[in-house]
């Protein structure tokens, strides 16, 4: 059984299963999944997310993902007010995005600064969005983050460098279904790498949807293709890569154990 460690519930496309986002749920529950983290990325549709933790073993996290720059402040207090709910497991969406917004670097640092303090003082794990910003993504996590709850690198497709870096700050490591595409060598090499007690799966539904989906709207039912393809990547049974990203799961996002 896998557990999809990032996706966006409340932003799935719902037409095959009728506008019903429980029938969403139940088909990934059908396919080997036996958890859901639904992952926020502003803080005026958090409400939409926690809605989501209606159902069984589906968890929600609060946070302002680097892109989202527009809407209300996440400020330390607000987040830590948030995330007192018994299922937010973790802060963020946050992080650095320099690909799209080079513009609003000193903003998008400021307000990653922000939610790393807010995870550090709530204890809580923090999920990190990067992209063209390994250096200050990095930085920024060692000034003001906590190595004992620690984080992940969602959807990682940076450098091995960037990996180990992360890994050596106590960070696991998450890959979705851009680890199947055909053009991407470079990052089926950082999984082959990652160590098994550091790799998370998931599948940033509903984006990025795994080979043979690729094309299709994602969901987490796909999830099991991502890991059914790195277990092989990595020369491991399916069985032993499933086991391992569910303990890395509950050891990093603790408070869904609880």
């Amino acid at each position: 059984m896998f557990i999809d460690s990032h996706c966006h519930l409340d932003r799935l496309k719902l037409d095959p299963y009728e506008g019903d986002v429980s029938k969403a749920v139940e088909a990934a529950f059908a396919n080997g999944v036996s958890g859901i983290l639904s992952v926020c990325i502003d803080l005026e549709h958090f409400q939409s997310v926690l809605d989501m933790t209606r159902f069984d073993n589906v968890w929600a996290s609060v946070g302002v993902h680097p892109l989202d720059l527009d809407g209300q402040v996440p400020s330390v207090e607000t987040l830590k007010q948030l995330s007192d709910h018994p299922k937010v497991v973790a802060i963020g969406e946050t992080g650095l995005d320099y690909y799209y917004s080079k513009d609003h670097k000193q903003q998008q640092q400021e307000w990653f600064a922000m939610q790393l303090t807010a995870a550090a003082e709530q204890r809580l794990p923090i999920i990190v969005h990067t992209r063209d910003a390994r250096e200050d993504t990095l930085n920024l996590i060692a000034v003001h983050g906590s190595p004992e709850s620690a984080g992940v690198m969602h959807c990682f497709t940076e450098s091995w460098d960037m990996a180990k870096k992360a890994m050596d700050m106590n960070f696991y490591i998450s890959f979705s279904g851009i680890v199947t595409f055909k053009n991407a060598d470079e990052l089926r090499e950082v999984a082959r790498k990652v160590p098994l007690d550091r790799i998370l799966i998931e599948t940033d539904s509903p984006y990025l949807a795994p080979v043979p989906f690729r094309g299709k709207s994602n969901e987490p039912k796909y999830v099991p293709e991502v890991g059914k393809f790195i277990a092989e990547l990595k020369g491991v049974s399916v069985e032993a890569l499933a086991e391992h990203t569910t303990n890395n799961f509950f050891t990093l996002f603790n408070k869904a154990a609880q």
